[in-house]
């Protein structure tokens, strides 16, 4: 089964440089408490945000404590169409007015974590507050809601446990057997469910540091499946993406979003992906909690972040030019004024559809998601007119493409890495990062100037248990 993890836990680990930058304080009048001869709602939702950032969710991250106040401040006096990311980024996190969002996405990753505390805080210590503060997600606006009054909740936990909703039998006779839970909170539907909260968010931090560590073992090449010095005749390739005045985006799969568009059996273009439309999909099978997970986390796999460990490891990598953007926050502004690498298909990145109008072969998802296939748009003697894999089975041959082509104002490039599957994707980078395959190609790609030409490979991979072994090139072409 292919591993799925946040993106946002290893981002910063991989790529993003430690850059230190003078603080710049928030505006003294922003700064400030609302005026307290305001009407007593606003009065009551500043106390609420004063007593969240006493808490001990954010007594250790005074940015988040600011990051909220601020917001909360800019709410109650008004002043909402001034909460924007860039207006966050100066006044909460110190950054210059000149800088740009789509190049510094610390905005995007603090709301996230916002997001959570908040989230963490209203279940634990916060759970008797008559009011909660949350961060819709795609805004930075605070929503102030309505909760149960303390006094209902208090007599609803002090109620005879007989009054209270009780769990399945054997539902609970398997968690006291398997000594999950104390036998006192079995008593009370209400702390069972409270429990597993706790429990289940202690179990997800714990994951993600998990992962994290793992990833950063990676980056330190403990983990080399990707080793070695990079094969000579790849060195102008990776030269021309790494080394240019250029910034350069490394854009993974978005597997929350290949995941809603199997289960729902639709594929979702690019122009509707950029729109977010993919919120849209229908996904009955799932609860509610999974559903908002898919659509709202930056979920990504682990070989394809293992080829990001493996770029952030060549010669030519540079941490102050190479940002880690997910497909979600990317734009059409970026494909015209950086370099990018677009791992995976279009139907995990749908960022790989820009594909150049020259390019023959070209990846293309099957009606109700059920595979995808890769189609040869002008044969020559003795190929096919596509390429398809049985990919649900355990053994299998997979088909990939390396295509290298100018970006969308052909003052950089692209380089997309696609296979029909993981094991697909993974024969792709290993051609480029690690082996020999695909010498002779480039080789003719490279110009006297030591430009590259571009130019397109398709690859064929055997895939044992969503690993590629024994990648071959069946065809190519040098535009």
């Amino acid at each position: 089964m292919q591993e799925t993890i946040e993106l946002e836990a290893v981002s910063s680990i991989l790529l993003e440089p430690q850059a230190t930058r003078k603080q710049i304080p928030l505006r003294e009048a922003r700064a400030s408490e609302p005026d307290h001869n305001a009407d007593g709602d606003a009065d009551a939702r500043w106390r609420l945000a004063k007593r969240v950032v006493a808490s001990r969710h954010f007594a250790r991250s005074p940015l988040l404590s600011k990051f909220l106040l601020f917001v909360v401040t800019e709410t109650l006096e008004g002043r909402q169409q001034e909460i924007t990311e860039h207006q966050i980024g100066v006044q909460v996190f110190g950054r210059p007015t000149s800088y740009r969002t789509v190049e510094d996405n610390i905005v995007r990753n603090y709301a996230r974590q916002l997001r959570k505390r908040l989230a963490e805080h209203f279940a634990e210590a916060g759970s008797r507050e008559a009011m909660q503060i949350e961060i819709p997600v795609g805004g930075y606006v605070p929503a102030f809601s309505e909760r149960a009054s303390a006094g209902q909740m208090a007599r609803e936990q002090d109620a005879p446990a007989d009054s209270l909703p009780t769990l399945d039998d054997g539902m609970t006779d398997a968690m006291a057997t398997a000594e999950l839970i104390p036998p006192a909170a079995i008593a009370s539907h209400r702390n069972v469910a409270a429990w597993w909260k706790r429990r289940r968010v202690r179990l997800g931090v714990a994951m993600l540091l998990g992962y994290s560590a793992l990833l950063m073992a990676l980056t330190w090449g403990v983990l080399t499946w990707l080793h070695g010095k990079t094969p000579e005749p790849a060195r102008a390739l990776w030269q021309t993406l790494l080394k240019g005045p250029e910034s350069t985006y490394i854009v993974p799969p978005d597997a929350g979003f290949n995941l809603m568009e199997d289960i729902s059996h639709q594929s979702v273009p690019l122009a509707d992906y950029m729109h977010s439309s993919y919120r849209e999909l229908p996904l009955p099978q799932l609860d509610d909690h999974s559903v908002s997970d898919l659509r709202s986390q930056q979920l990504t796999d682990f070989v394809d972040l293992q080829i990001v460990a493996a770029i952030s490891r060549l010669p030519d990598y540079d941490p102050h030019r190479v940002f880690l953007r997910f497909p979600r926050d990317l734009r059409l502004d970026d494909l015209k004024n950086a370099n990018a690498i677009l791992i995976g298909s279009v139907c995990s990145n749908p960022w790989a559809t820009l594909r150049d109008a020259r390019a023959e072969f070209a990846i293309v998802c099957s009606d109700g998601m059920q595979g995808s296939a890769i189609l040869n748009r002008n044969p020559r003697r003795g190929e096919d007119r596509s390429y398809a894999s049985h990919w649900n089975e355990p053994t299998h041959v997979t088909y990939a493409l390396i295509g290298f082509q100018p970006n969308l104002s052909g003052k950089g490039n692209l380089l997309l890495l696609e296979g029909l599957d993981v094991a697909g994707t993974q024969a792709a980078a290993e051609a480029v990062l690690e082996t020999d395959a695909i010498t002779p190609i480039l080789k003719q790609a490279t110009r006297p100037d030591g430009s590259v030409a571009p130019f397109e490979v398709l690859l064929r991979a055997t895939s044992i248990q969503a690993n590629a072994t024994d990648t071959q090139v069946i065809a190519s072409r040098i535009h």
